[in-house]
C-alpha cells in the first residue's frame, strides 16, 4: 500500500500503484536538505523542533502501468522523466535528480555517455573516437563526419600549441582521407602558417582549447548520436522555448518582453497595449514633413521637411522650470539647409545628427544645434544616410550611383561606384556584414526635380517604368552577394535587428520582406496606397514583429510580420501622404508618423481602463482628435488639424508659429 497521506510521497500515489525497495543514491545530506527549513517543501509532516535530520532511508521504487505519461497522453513517460532528471541536474538539484532516478527506475544516460562527454572535454581524442560506435553512430549515419569534427578540433589545438609536425600528421593521415571538401581542407592547411595563436583563432573563428570550443564540439556531435542515447543539452528548456516561440507567433499583438511569459498560462497580448491613438501633434514645420528618426535612447525625435529645416524634438520641458509643463518641445531648429531636407541619421551616442539636402550632407551637434561640417562629395541627390553599426563612421548613397563611407569626423574612408543602380535608399545590417542598396537601374532617365528630394515628394523616376534592383553587398569585400531585379519602384529599405531580413517599400501598393540569405521575397504586405510618392516603412514592436508604413491615403498601416495580417488602419493625418514612420527604440508602445499636412503625430497605447473603438468607428473621425476626444483624453473631436488639445495627459499639445518660431528658450542653429 502507498504511504500514509501525511507523507509527501502520497501526493503522487494511487491505489493501483505498487512500490518496491530500490537502490538509493541518497545519504543523510538529502534528508537534511529537505528538513532545514522546518518543513518539506510546504507539504507533509514537519521536521522535529530542533531541525535535526532524519536517519537516511532507501527510496521505494514506483512501478506504474503502461508507458504513457497519462492515460490520455501520447507523451512517453520514460522520455519525460529523463528530461526532468536532466533539468534538475542542470539547475543544481543533483540529489533530487538522484531521488527521481531511484524512484522511477530510469536513468538520464548510460555510463558510456558520461565517459564520452568527459573524453571530449578532456581532449582524449582516440578514446572519444572509439566511443562513437559504442554509442550507436554507424558509417551510414555520420560516423565519418563525427570523426572529422573530432580530428579537426585535434588539429586546431595542435596548431595553437605550436606543434606543427603533429598537426601535419593529423591533416594528412586523419583529415585528408575523410574526403572532406577541398576548399575547407585548403583553409585548414593554411592555418598552420599562423605565427601567433591569436591569429589562428581569428582566422578560424575558433576560441581555442581553453575557450568553449570543446563544448561547442560536443554540441555538434549531438547531431550524430541517437538522442535516446545522449539527450541534447537543456532539452526541456529547448521544448519550452519552442512553445514560447509558437505562442508568440500566434499572438498577433505580441509586444511584451519574454520575461513576462509564464508557464502557468498561455501567452496573450491585448490589443489595448498596442499604440493606436494620437497623444501629441507636433506642429512647427510650415511645409511637408518627409522623414523622421528617433535617437537611440528614445528621448529625442528628429524631423526633416520640405521647408528646408530639420527639427530636434524633446519630450518634456526642462528649459524653464516655471513654464507650464508640456509633453514635447522643439528643442533645436536646424535651418542652414539650401534645399529641402530628405534624410536623417543619429550617431550611436546620439551626439551627432546627419541631415541631407540635395547633394549636401550636414553634420550637426545634436546638443547645441551647431553645424560641425558640410559634406558635398556627391554630385546628385543624397537619398540615404546610415551610421555604421560600430559607430566609427557612416555611409551615404545617392542618385550619382556612388556609395561613400565616411569616418566619424566626416572624412572619406572609402568610396564605391559607380554601382549598377541610382541609389534611392540603403541600409547596413546590424552585424556589419551586408549593405543593402535599392534603386533604379543606371540606364533609366534622370529623376525630375520633384523626385530628387530623397525624402517625400514624387517617386524618383517620375513614374516611368524603369526597372529597379535590390543589391546586397559584402561590407568588407564590396563583393555583390545578390542582385534582384524588380519591376516596380523601390523607395525605402530597412534591415531587421537579427540581420537576416530587409523590409522594402515597393510601388505600387506593396511592401516586401526579403530573406537576405535566400535573396528572395518571403512575405508581402498589402493594403496601403503607394504609387507616386516616396513612402518609408519600418519594423516595430519589441521583437520587430510588426511592419508599419505610411500611405498616400493619409493613414498609417500596421501588419503582423509573421503572418502578413493587416492589424490596424489608423486615420488622423490631414490631406496628403503619410511619408514616414518610426517606432521608438526604447518604448515598444510608441511610434511617430509624419505627413504632407506639415505635422508629426506621436502614437501611443491608450491609458489603462480605456476601451479602444473598433476600426470602423476610428475611421469615422476626420482627425485623431475625434478618436482621442471620444476616449475622454481631453481632445476636441471633429475639428481640423491644429484645433484640438491632444496631449493624452491633459496638457496643451505642441503648437508653434511655423518654422520661423522657436519655442522659448530653445536653441537655434
Amino acid at each position: 500500500m502507498p504511504p500514509a497521506a501525511s507523507d509527501a510521497s502520497s501526493l503522487s500515489a494511487t491505489p493501483e500503484l505498487t512500490t518496491r525497495a530500490g537502490p538509493s543514491s541518497l545519504g543523510s545530506s538529502f534528508e537534511a536538505l529537505i528538513n532545514t527549513n522546518g518543513h518539506r517543501n510546504g507539504f507533509g509532516a514537519a521536521a522535529n523542533g530542533n531541525g535535526a535530520a532524519r536517519p537516511p532511508r532507501s527510496i521505494a521504487r514506483v512501478d506504474l502501468p503502461g508507458t504513457a505519461l497519462y492515460d490520455d497522453s501520447f507523451v512517453d513517460r520514460e522520455e519525460f522523466v529523463r528530461l526532468v532528471i536532466q533539468s534538475l541536474r542542470d539547475v543544481g538539484y543533483v540529489e533530487s535528480a538522484a531521488a527521481l532516478e531511484a524512484e522511477s527506475g530510469y536513468t538520464m544516460e548510460a555510463p558510456e555517455v558520461s565517459q564520452f562527454r568527459q573524453y571530449i572535454l578532456d581532449g582524449l581524442w582516440p578514446k572519444a573516437e572509439a566511443a562513437l560506435v559504442r554509442l550507436g553512430v554507424h558509417e551510414d549515419e555520420g560516423l565519418w563526419d563525427a570523426k572529422f569534427l573530432i580530428s579537426q578540433q585535434k588539429y586546431l589545438e595542435l596548431v595553437e600549441a605550436r606543434r606543427p609536425t603533429e598537426a601535419l600528421q593529423v591533416l594528412r593521415n586523419e583529415l585528408a582521407p575523410l574526403d572532406v571538401n577541398a576548399n575547407h581542407l585548403h583553409l585548414l592547411s593554411s592555418l598552420i602558417m599562423c605565427s601567433e595563436p591569436e591569429d589562428l583563432r581569428k582566422r578560424a573563428r575558433w576560441d581555442g582549447a581553453l575557450g568553449t570550443s570543446r563544448r561547442k564540439l560536443l554540441e555538434d556531435l549531438h547531431e550524430f548520436i541517437p538522442s535516446a542515447v545522449m539527450i541534447p543539452q537543456r532539452r526541456f528548456s529547448a521544448l519550452l522555448n519552442q512553445a514560447r516561440a509558437y505562442q508568440r507567433q500566434r499572438c498577433i499583438y505580441h509586444n511584451a518582453p519574454l520575461s513576462t511569459f509564464s508557464l502557468y498560462a498561455d501567452h496573450h497580448c491585448s490589443m489595448a497595449d498596442f499604440p493606436t491613438i494620437t497623444t501629441t501633434i507636433l506642429e512647427v514645420h510650415n511645409d511637408e514633413v518627409w522623414n523622421i528618426a528617433w535617437s537611440h535612447d528614445g528621448a529625442f525625435l528628429a524631423s526633416a521637411s520640405k521647408d528646408k529645416s530639420a527639427i530636434i524634438w524633446r519630450r518634456g520641458s526642462t528649459i524653464d522650470a516655471t513654464a507650464p509643463p508640456r509633453d514635447w518641445e522643439a528643442l533645436l531648429i536646424l535651418r542652414e539647409h539650401p534645399y529641402p531636407v530628405g534624410c536623417l541619421a543619429w550617431s550611436l551616442d546620439d551626439t551627432v545628427l546627419l541631415t541631407s539636402a540635395e547633394h549636401i550632407v550636414k553634420m550637426w551637434n545634436a546638443k547645441t544645434g551647431t553645424c560641425i561640417r558640410t559634406l558635398d562629395e556627391h554630385t546628385e541627390t543624397v537619398t540615404a544616410i546610415s551610421w555604421l553599426p560600430d559607430g566609427t563612421g557612416f555611409v551615404t548613397g545617392a542618385l550619382d550611383r556612388r556609395i561613400i563611407i565616411w569616418d566619424a569626423n566626416g572624412k572619406i574612408r572609402d568610396a564605391w561606384g559607380p554601382t549598377d543602380v541610382r541609389i534611392t535608399d540603403l541600409a547596413v545590417t546590424p552585424n556589419y556584414e551586408y549593405l543593402v542598396a535599392i534603386g533604379m537601374e543606371a540606364a533609366g532617365p534622370a529623376p525630375g526635380a520633384a523626385g530628387a528630394s530623397g525624402g517625400g515628394g514624387s517617386v524618383a523616376g517620375g513614374g516611368a517604368k524603369v526597372p529597379h534592383r535590390m543589391i546586397v553587398f559584402d561590407v568588407q569585400t564590396k563583393e555583390r552577394k545578390a542582385s534582384v531585379r524588380m519591376g516596380g519602384e523601390l523607395t525605402s529599405v530597412q534591415t531587421s535587428q537579427d540581420s537576416l531580413f530587409a523590409l522594402i517599400n515597393h510601388a505600387p501598393n506593396e511592401i516586401h520582406l526579403f530573406d537576405l540569405r535566400l535573396a528572395k521575397s518571403v512575405m508581402k504586405y498589402a493594403g496601403q496606397t503607394q504609387g507616386r510618392h516616396v513612402i518609408r516603412s519600418c519594423f516595430g514592436g519589441i521583437d520587430g514583429n510588426f511592419v508599419i508604413s505610411g500611405s498616400e491615403d493619409a493613414k498609417v498601416y500596421t501588419w503582423h510580420r509573421e503572418s502578413g495580417l493587416l492589424l490596424q488602419i489608423l486615420p488622423g493625418h490631414g490631406a496628403g501622404s503619410v511619408n514616414s514612420v518610426a517606432w521608438n527604440p526604447t518604448n515598444e508602445r510608441m511610434f511617430a508618423s509624419c505627413s504632407d499636412d506639415h505635422t508629426i503625430r506621436i502614437w501611443e497605447a491608450p491609458p489603462p481602463g480605456v476601451c479602444i473603438a473598433d476600426s470602423a468607428a476610428a475611421e469615422e473621425g476626420a482627425d485623431a482628435g475625434a478618436l482621442v476626444g471620444g476616449l475622454g483624453l481631453g481632445g476636441r473631436g471633429g475639428g481640423a488639424p491644429g484645433e484640438g488639445v491632444l496631449s493624452g495627459k491633459g496638457k496643451t499639445r505642441q503648437a508653434g508659429g511655423g518654422a520661423a518660431g522657436v519655442p522659448a528658450g530653445a536653441g537655434r542653429s
